[in-house]
């Protein structure tokens, strides 16, 4: 049996640990929300460059990467810009993606799965707090105080 030297366990070890760390698979999507209402996107990391968007409060985002008191973000529909780091949060929070440019609206239940009671509809673009997930549903909040149950393909974000 060969002897394996301390210096090349540790090279190994190294490897490993820069492949957890630099490896796509590896890296953990962040996703945040908008506190306030009004919140700009930017076209870059600044007040000096041009506002896209207007978020209102609550809205997803993927966190794609920080640039001092900044981050660049996707929404649901996969527009990319820069918002100031203050009025993100680290609130789980979803959007209806489906029916765009339709009026058909989706169903909220009472429990998950599409044998319970309808207690509700949404339009496409209509933000939830996130409460739990189960089985491929998610129990969401909405800003009126409707509480029930989405299909988790029917939305985005976490």
């Amino acid at each position: 049996m060969k002897k394996v030297h301390t210096n090349q366990v540790h090279f190994i070890l190294a490897v490993f640990v820069c492949f957890l760390f630099f490896s796509p698979t590896s890296v953990l999507a962040e996703m945040m929300s908008i506190k306030g209402d009004k919140v700009n996107l930017r076209t870059g990391p600044g007040i000096k460059y041009k506002v896209k968007w207007e978020y209102g409060n609550g809205f997803p985002l993927l966190i794609l990467k920080k640039k001092g008191r900044w981050a660049q973000v996707k929404d649901f529909e996969g527009d990319i810009g820069w918002i100031y780091r203050k009025f993100l949060i680290d609130k789980p929070m979803m959007i209806v993606k489906v029916n765009k440019n339709r009026k058909n609206k989706i169903n909220i239940r009472n429990k998950p799965g599409t044998d319970g009671k309808i207690i509700g509809k949404a339009y496409y673009g209509v933000v939830f707090s996130t409460l739990q997930a189960k089985k491929g549903w998610v129990e969401v909040r909405h800003e009126s105080g409707l509480q029930g149950w989405i299909k988790r393909s029917l939305l985005w974000g976490y």
